[in-house]
């Protein structure tokens, strides 16, 4: 009977991060397929692993690959790690596990850790929806339709960068989404450094400290439909969130979640009829 390949999240800073099922399957594997094993021995030693650890990268070569799906075919139980994180989101393995699956193999998902659904919940932004950009390409044609890409997005984007590229990066976004889109950067996620500036992109621009270290993910909110402000009964929505004893930043907040308006519009706006029935 064809093996097992199981797919492995792993922590992506704090080594704590990784769930029961998780520590299992990596004990009962017959080996892990790791992206560094520098760094897998690692979280194998603090959590007693002796599973024996074999290189698997994007730069394996095609004659090694076809011989883990033939040992893998043959009985094996193989479990797949990257770095950090789920295996497969912006790394290599796809190609592993499709070889794997046309040849009858099981392959299972062992979820936990991922550095793009840490982000977007720690991102303030109300997302519901989301696209997974990964890196952006470094110059070019191909960068600036990714960047036209994201502009144009009405959903929320999640993407990687490096900490020697965040500040071009952002610069990037404020040409070209400009600079009063609302972005969440994380840094260092579950780790002992780790940091998230919410903002405008001028305002995590201003807040983001030198040097700049460790790993970054960003989310960027979405170019969302407003309302029209003349299509909507502000007075009497005013008036009743007053009677209800909101303050002026909630209702603000409620503008943003239940109509999508901008911050700033929906702070204004507020602001405007407040200060017409003061008068």
């Amino acid at each position: 009977m064809p093996g097992r390949l199981s797919v492995v999240a792993t922590p992506i800073g704090c080594l704590e991060d990784i769930t029961l099922r998780a520590l299992r399957v990596l004990r009962e594997a017959d080996l892990i397929l790791a992206e560094d094993t520098r760094h897998t021995r690692t979280l194998c030693s603090k959590h007693a692993i002796s599973t024996p650890l074999r290189s698997f990268h994007a730069h394996t070569k095609d004659d090694k690959l076809e011989a883990i799906v033939a040992e893998l075919v043959g009985g094996a139980h193989y479990a797949l790690v990257s770095d950090a994180g789920t295996p497969l989101v912006s790394d290599p393995g796809a190609y592993l596990v499709t070889r794997a699956a046309e040849e009858g193999v099981t392959v299972e998902a062992v979820p936990g850790p991922s550095a793009v659904l840490a982000a977007l919940s720690v991102a303030g932004l109300g997302v519901g929806r989301f696209a997974f950009e990964g890196f952006l390409p470094r110059a070019g044609g191909d960068r600036a339709r990714a960047l036209s890409r994201i502009a144009g997005s009405d959903i929320a984007i999640v993407l990687f960068e490096s900490p020697h590229r965040i500040r071009a990066t952002l610069d990037d976004l404020s040409r070209v989404l400009g600079a009063e889109r609302q972005i969440a950067l994380c840094r260092e996620l579950t780790k002992m450094h780790e940091q998230t500036i919410r903002g405008t992109v001028r305002e995590v621009k201003s807040a983001l400290s030198e040097p700049v270290r460790g790993e970054i993910t960003v989310v960027i909110e979405g170019q969302s439909a407003d309302a029209r402000i003349e299509d909507v009964d502000l007075e009497a929505l005013v008036s009743e969130w007053q009677s209800a004893g909101l303050s002026t930043k909630e209702m603000s907040h409620r503008l943003q979640r239940d109509l999508g308006w901008k911050r700033n519009v929906a702070y204004q706006a507020v602001l405007k009829v407040l200060t017409r029935e003061s008068h």
